[in-house]
């Protein structure tokens, strides 16, 4: 790692020489949503004993009941926009490693059958076509390409 002084006003910069690769975990309800998605073309949440709500991604505790989780339940592909944001910033996408193209448009959606929300790409960057409160389908790979991680929603679509 270099480090390069700077006079004020001037940005810090850090080069690092190395490489840093990383792996980590989704544990095991992780590894049960994306098995299901791979394996089946479905979403899966998991459902609270006591107040029944219905988490997706799955998670090992309900926050407001502290219960342990473990009854896993099937959700629909489809749901409802609950906020979204039409991104025209560039960035270098994480999980490809090149520039996502812009605009996006990133959006937070409530499936049908789920009491959380679950983020994600609309296929739509047109303002005037998508709405809070619109029905979208999630899209996605074809069977034979997916691998069992996020990249296999290629994006959700407005239904109405």
């Amino acid at each position: 790692m270099a480090y390069t002084d700077t006079k004020p006003g001037e940005r810090l910069q850090i080069t690092f020489t190395h490489a840093m690769p990383y792996e980590w975990s989704v544990g095991l309800y992780g590894s049960k949503f994306f098995k299901e998605i791979k394996e089946n073309g479905r979403f899966v949440g998991i459902r609270c004993p006591d107040c029944g709500k219905v988490y997706v991604p799955p998670r090992r505790v309900c926050g407001p009941c502290f219960k342990e989780l473990t009854e896993l339940v099937p959700l629909s592909d489809t749901g409802v926009i609950t906020a979204f944001s039409i991104v025209n910033y560039p960035f270098i996408d994480p999980n490809t490693g090149s520039q996502r193209p812009i605009p996006y448009t990133y959006g937070y959606i409530r499936l049908d059958g789920a009491d959380s929300i679950f983020s994600h790409i609309i296929n739509e960057t047109d303002l005037s076509k998508i709405k809070v409160g619109m029905r979208v389908r999630a899209v996605f790979k074809d069977k034979k390409d997916m691998q069992g991680n996020i990249q296999d929603i290629l994006h959700f679509e407005i239904i109405g």
